[in-house]
């Protein structure tokens, strides 16, 4: 019997990468030169948001997707912050409202204009103050309307729910800072990746932890849910400071089901899980290329498919959601790419290709859409449900029903497990120490001339009263 190679059947064998014409990117921005290990920039249908570098402060940009070409350098930003921002999410049930979180230790939203900014947005429509060192990270739960989650440099994870403005939970296991979080499908488990070489799997609203790894041979850095799959995948260095993917069983973590080497560069590896076709898709900071693959719960689990090459380093990426893809075209993934060399944000679509024209409902099954499955009350509550699935057969053009209120409250301590966050922190670094230094100098400035403008005004009345009591009396 002649020997055959075994060939595997797969409908995503031959998705090729396409990058969009230069008049349908975004040119002349200016890209943060931040090196903080975030993609710096956020998408939705409607808007693209990208994290710019700014003298004093902290700014991001925020354009419409029909904006395309040279972007003007007096721009409008939103620039509100004090520090350096460090992460941009949308909301993903209200297309105009977006959460940032900086090193000035808050986390904000804002809600974006119709058509987008037509002048500077300074003053956000909720300011969130909880963390007392730099938040490094922000993300929506994904089946909740108005429950944020942000991480910070106090190695605490607090969970926000926007209705009143407050935080309602704190997570407080980590050692270290939280490099990375991830949610399963109905937002009912968190997974995270910390600086202390440990990946976790927590209960949210309890802040349980439910399973450990010790990461000793595979040092993570960002972590991913693989949809209903139960299974988690990492990205990290191996011991020989290897670029390296691992697989995980959710429910236990003592050993990863396979570890794969990448390669030797040095650059972190972002991981993207598209749990409509089961793919996953590494790419590189520093590098130009995308690996794709396909996952399955049989072995070996994970299928190379393709490589997408580009000569242009990528500082981040952006993800467009399903329901902003184009249906004609077989587009099953959308990349938006930081080129800051260049200035440049260029789309990349990623394509099953087809000869008919027709609606390929085997690449396109039901989606998560823009309706939120619960409120924030009944997931508090212990309430766990399914994403609202949606079709994209006719091509996605309805509006959410979701509208966003910011609550009006007084300002007060924020009490969370018995500790005041808000109270006055010490300076940890010789850095914060100085910022800390020059705020105080301003502001001592600035009562200062207060007080030189109030003498002169408190001698120019003693004048006046002195005029009129001196003044002939009128017969």
């Amino acid at each position: 019997m002649s020997w055959r190679p075994q060939y595997r059947s797969s409908k995503f064998r031959n998705v090729y990468g396409k990058v969009a014409n230069r008049e349908h990117c975004f040119d002349g921005v200016p890209i943060t030169k931040n090196v903080h290990d975030n993609h710096f920039c956020a998408v939705n249908a409607r808007f693209l948001a990208i994290v710019t570098e700014s003298a004093g402060g902290g700014s991001f940009l925020v354009i419409p997707l029909e904006q395309t070409g040279r972007i003007e350098p007096n721009y409008p930003k939103v620039c509100g912050h004090q520090g350096n921002v460090l992460d941009v999410k949308w909301n993903p049930f209200i297309d105009n409202i977006i959460a940032s979180c900086s090193e000035d230790t808050s986390v904000r939203i804002w809600e974006i204009p119709e058509g987008g900014l037509k002048r500077n947005m300074t003053v956000a429509r909720l300011e969130l103050h909880g963390h007392s060192r730099r938040v490094g990270l922000v993300e929506w739960h994904p089946t909740t309307n108005n429950i944020l989650f942000s991480a910070g440099y106090d190695y605490k994870v607090l969970i926000w729910n926007l209705d009143v403005g407050e935080p309602v939970k704190m997570i407080d296991c980590h050692t270290d800072v939280v490099l990375c979080m991830s949610f399963n499908t109905d937002g009912s488990l968190l997974t995270t990746t910390c600086k202390d070489k440990k990946l976790r799997v927590i209960e949210p609203r309890s802040g349980r932890v439910l399973q450990e790894a010790n990461c000793k041979n595979h040092r993570v850095n960002r972590v991913v849910f693989l949809g209903n799959m139960k299974r988690l995948l990492t990205t990290g260095v191996s011991r020989w400071n290897t670029r390296q993917i691992a697989l995980w069983d959710q429910e236990d973590l003592s050993m990863p089901l396979i570890e794969e080497e990448i390669d030797g560069l040095s650059g972190l590896l972002f991981p993207f899980y598209d749990a409509d076709t089961h793919m996953l898709y590494l790419a590189g900071k520093g590098d130009g290329n995308i690996r794709y693959y396909e996952l399955s719960t049989e072995k070996p689990y994970l299928s190379y498919l393709m490589e997408f090459r580009s000569p242009a380093p990528q500082k981040g990426l952006g993800v467009m959601p399903k329901h902003g893809l184009d249906v004609s075209a077989c587009e099953v993934f959308r990349f938006y790419k930081l080129v800051t060399l260049k200035g440049l944000i260029e789309p990349i679509s990623m394509i099953v290709p087809r000869r008919s024209d027709s609606y390929q409902e085997d690449i396109y099954p039901m989606t998560p859409g823009t309706e939120p499955a619960l409120t924030p009350d009944e997931w508090l509550g212990g309430m766990n449900r399914d994403p609202v699935l949606m079709s994209l057969k006719e091509g996605y053009k309805k509006s959410s029903k979701v509208v966003f209120k910011a609550p009006i409250r007084d300002k007060k301590s924020v009490v969370v497990n018995g500790i005041d966050l808000l109270e006055n922190v010490p300076p940890r670094t010789e850095n914060e120490l100085l910022r800390m230094f020059f705020r105080q100098q301003d502001e001592i400035r600035r009562l200062k001339e207060e007080l030189a403008q109030k003498d002169i005004r408190l001698r120019q009345l003693q004048l006046e009263l002195n005029n009129l009591r001196n003044s002939p009396k009128n017969c």
